[in-house]
């Protein structure tokens, strides 16, 4: 993966990935420094093909994970490199799947095969995030961290770049709540982010994820939210089966998950509004997901609805 800081290396990356006259993916309020053959502002899941069509020449994408997805989408149809901006913390320009989902944020389909080259980062994009949309992003960078360290897939230099963020998130995300527009607090948070998303695609996705996909596929809830809800128990139920890992995440963030959740004001799933008459079939949707086989212990759907009953 090609790596820059500054949008002004955005031209340098596109050529070094070979993504020249791209499709863009942006919305209308970032001025960006290069030339593209098009410019979709959003992508609605059932038309997909036809910006697929427009980009022969790869795809930029700028924004946040459901931004991103659709240029990830748009790169796996038409067999094209994508390079990313992104402006929030979520991690998505490190893989190679991805999620499509409705205007109301329903999950309408999903795959694999995109082809990711290339990544810009620049903590300038992120100072008007809003908290909320801040701490949610930055607590699914964080699960990135922590799921890397024990997740199937997990090796010695994801779990290097797992440490590393997690150690950057928990010092710098209270930082940037006290102080929302420090440019040295947002740029160090987006590095925390950037080893997160690094761990993430060098090992993969465990139960937390789990959860948090199986709820927020459903009601369109936020996924980065879910994973600061979902996180803490899961840390809990994996810290049976491996305990120096889930120390090794705890003693790197330094401060409590649930502490860290609470900055952006949502703690329980009913605070979300999920119907707690729910909490079995979503227990049951989540048994069935990749990151919980890839779990160090799979839980049983039984299981999993207690983890949902701790978290609602």
């Amino acid at each position: 993966m090609i790596v820059r800081w500054d949008l002004d290396a955005l031209p340098d990356v596109c050529a070094e990935a070979g993504v020249e006259a791209p499709l863009l993916v942006a919305s209308p309020r970032w001025e960006l420094p290069i030339r593209a053959v098009s410019r979709w502002s959003e992508v609605p899941s059932h038309r997909i093909d036809d910006a697929a069509a427009q980009a022969g020449g790869g795809v930029v994408a700028v924004g946040g994970g459901s931004a991103i997805d659709l240029g990830k989408a748009i790169s796996a149809v038409a067999g094209v490199g994508l390079v990313s901006v992104p402006t929030t913390y979520a991690g998505a320009e490190w893989t190679t799947f991805y999620g499509v989902r409705d205007p109301d944020r329903k999950m309408r389909g999903g795959g694999a095969g995109a082809n990711p080259r290339g990544i810009v980062y620049d903590g300038d994009l992120t100072l008007d995030l809003p908290r909320e949309t801040t701490v949610g992003t930055a607590m699914n960078a964080l699960a990135h961290c922590a799921e890397a360290l024990y997740v199937e897939g997990h090796n010695p230099d994801a779990d290097e770049h797992a440490l590393a963020g997690a150690r950057l998130i928990g010092e710098w995300l209270p930082r940037v709540v006290d102080a929302p527009r420090d440019r040295e607090a947002r740029t160090e948070l987006l590095r925390g982010a950037c080893h997160g998303g690094a761990a993430l695609g060098g090992s993969g996705l465990a139960l937390a994820h789990a959860l948090a996909q199986a709820i927020g596929g459903r009601y369109g809830l936020p996924h980065g939210t879910l994973n600061g809800v979902c996180l803490p128990p899961a840390l809990r139920w994996n810290e049976q089966w491996v305990p120096d890992s889930v120390q090794r995440f705890r003693a790197a963030a330094g401060r409590d998950v649930e502490e860290l959740t609470a900055l952006g004001g949502v703690t329980r799933l009913r605070d979300l509004g999920v119907p707690e008459a729910d909490l079995p079939e979503l227990a049951e949707a989540a048994a069935g997901r990749a990151g919980n086989y890839a779990n160090p212990r799979p839980a049983t759907a039984v299981e999993i609805e207690a983890l949902l009953r701790d978290a609602w």
